[in-house]
Formats: C-alpha cells, structure tokens, sequence
C-alpha cells in the first residue's frame, strides 16, 4: 500500500470568511469541482455544514460519502471518505489564512493510501486536476 499526498497553495484577492464559506457550503462546494454534491446528514453544531456534517459526492453507486471531522470558521476544515472507496486513510485538509487586507491564502491537502497497487496514482492525477480546475474559480464564485 503507498501514500499519495496532494498539496494546493494558492492565494487570492478574496476576503478569507468568504472563501471559506465558498469551501464550507456542501452545495457551493460541488460547485466549485463541478460535481453534484448533497449535504446528507447536518453537524450538531451551529453550522449545519460544520463538524459532523455528511456530505454525498457524486451520483448513484459512483458517488461517495465524506465526513466533516474539523471545523474551525474561517480557519479550517477538515474531512475523510466515510463510504466504500478504492483508497484508504483518506484525510482531506483545507486551510485559510489572511495574508494582506482583502487576501486569502489557500492550503488544501489531502492524503491517502491506494487500495490496488498503482489505482493511487490515477486517482492522485484525477482528484488534483479536478481540484486544480476548481479552485481557479474560487475569485468568480466567492
């Protein structure tokens, strides 16, 4: 089993609370990777995105389940696949810091293992492509 790692560094010309709320929202979330994206079960907190939260990715039988396992507003967030999925130890981290009035600075992280030796190399180069698309539009949609 090997451990894949993607990591996204990106600062924009957006005030951090609103990407950060672009990234929180579970349905302005999969807009943001063109993927249909359904909050399937509320946090117990306040937000009802926030810590707890379930969210469904995909359509049907494809489609996985992700978990909102840290939530600090503004700050982070923090997931993992809940569902059936070919990887494991799936550990998604999303980090917003101010850096300049009016600026934010994007780290998203996400790490895993492959299940089938070599699938985590092919599933690496989809979710970052889809992750890398998404995020240049984060200024349109925050």
């Amino acid at each position: 089993m090997a451990t894949y790692t993607i990591e996204i560094d990106q600062t924009f010309n957006v005030p951090r609370s609103r990407v950060f709320a672009l990234f929180a929202d579970h349905g302005r979330f999969g807009k943001l990777l063109g993927a249909p994206v359904k909050r399937i079960r509320d946090s117990d907190q306040a937000a009802p995105n926030g810590l707890g939260s379930i969210r469904r990715i995909g359509i049907g039988p494809i489609g996985l389940e992700e978990t909102i396992v840290a939530f600090e507003p503004d700050s982070l967030i923090e997931y993992t696949i809940t569902s059936m999925s070919p990887i494991r130890n799936h550990l998604g981290r999303i980090r917003f810091d101010e850096v300049g009035e009016g600026k934010t600075r994007l780290n998203y992280t996400i790490t895993f293992d492959d299940v089938v030796p070599l699938t985590g190399k092919v599933v690496k180069a989809a979710l970052e492509q889809g992750i890398r698309k998404g995020i240049q539009r984060v200024p349109k949609l925050a």
